[in-house]
């Protein structure tokens, strides 16, 4: 397909978890289940007396070690609808650290005012899940009383991990960069936090990393505006130091087509190397690596750079 920009929004999915009995009783679901639940407006939710969330189910630890940054809203969200349904209804929070950045911390306090009750639990004693009969037994150490208790609970709701999608071949056609979780990773957080190295390419969702709508929202805005912007030009500027080949030099070792992280230099029809200048990023690498000598990147010349380092040692 003929085409002038690439949006990369290929989105994540909920781990599925491997703990905690989730698959063994209808009661047990992530918070992705329970969402749907709520939103159906599905009575048996209203009937609960007891709901335990447990957090960081399949993150931080030593498979994924990072946070995935937007369990603790879900959470928290999902307690105040479920407190909404039924005031009466206990909810426990059990936690290893509560992250609601910026202004979603007001949530947190409200979700206490109406009592939501957040209980610390350390990583080397996380709660244990069994089923004793019909009973659904939560059991788990509370750190001020420094005792182990035991409850049952009408549903037990896992705050499930944000994992990246399968992207490797994607990210390997585009030739785009990810991260050891899997997410792509920008041209630069903070110049350019919806574009990738390459022209053309851009960014959004959580194909980005874990986020929430609101910033899938504003970035999906963010990436549309900077694609319009590059489809609406009528001309491109493009800088001078960019790699030219010289196709008489040129062996079609394929060296560099191998070793360009962007992707850029093709073997055409000739039989001889072809270099997109639009496309390039002056990086130089192809320079350096060619055998033959037959890439230049402008102003960066053999001549310019030895008369450069004469002229630094005073030669």
């Amino acid at each position: 397909i003929d085409h002038g920009v690439t949006i990369v929004a290929t989105g994540a999915h909920e781990y599925q978890p491997r703990e905690f009995l989730y698959g063994d009783d209808s009661r047990i679901m992530t918070q992705l289940e329970l969402g749907r639940m709520l939103h159906d407006r599905s009575r048996d939710a209203a009937r609960w007396q007891r709901a335990v969330m447990i957090q960081c189910v399949g993150s931080r630890n030593d498979e994924n070690p990072n946070c995935s940054r937007i369990c603790c809203q879900g959470a928290v969200k999902h307690a105040l609808e479920l407190k909404e349904l039924n005031p009466d209804m206990e909810v426990f929070v059990l936690y290893r650290d509560m992250r609601m950045y910026g202004m979603l911390e007001d949530y947190y306090k409200e979700a206490r005012s109406r009592g939501v009750m957040f209980v610390r639990f350390s990583a080397k004693e996380p709660p244990q899940v069994n089923i004793s009969g019909d009973n659904l037994q939560v059991t788990f150490t509370d750190h001020v009383l420094q005792r182990p208790i035991r409850m049952n609970v009408d549903a037990l709701v896992l705050s499930a991990a944000t994992m990246a999608n399968e992207t490797e071949e994607l990210a390997s056609f585009l030739k785009v960069p990810r991260n050891a979780e899997g997410f792509f990773i920008e041209a630069h957080a903070k110049l350019r936090p919806v574009d990738f190295a390459s022209e053309g390419i851009y960014l959004c969702g959580t194909a980005h990393g874990p986020k929430l709508i609101s910033e899938s929202i504003s970035q999906a805005m963010a990436a549309a505006s900077r694609a319009a912007a590059f489809l609406s030009a009528r001309d491109m500027t493009i800088g001078g130091v960019v790699s030219r080949v010289d196709q008489g030099l040129c062996a079609a070792c394929l060296v560099c087509v191998r070793r360009c992280p962007y992707g850029v230099p093709q073997i055409n029809r000739d039989n001889v190397s072809e270099i997109n200048e639009a496309l390039c990023q002056g990086c130089g690498i192809c320079v350096s690596e060619c055998p033959a000598k037959a890439i230049h990147l402008g102003h960066y010349d053999d001549d310019q750079i030895m008369a450069k380092v004469a002229a630094l040692f005073g030669r």
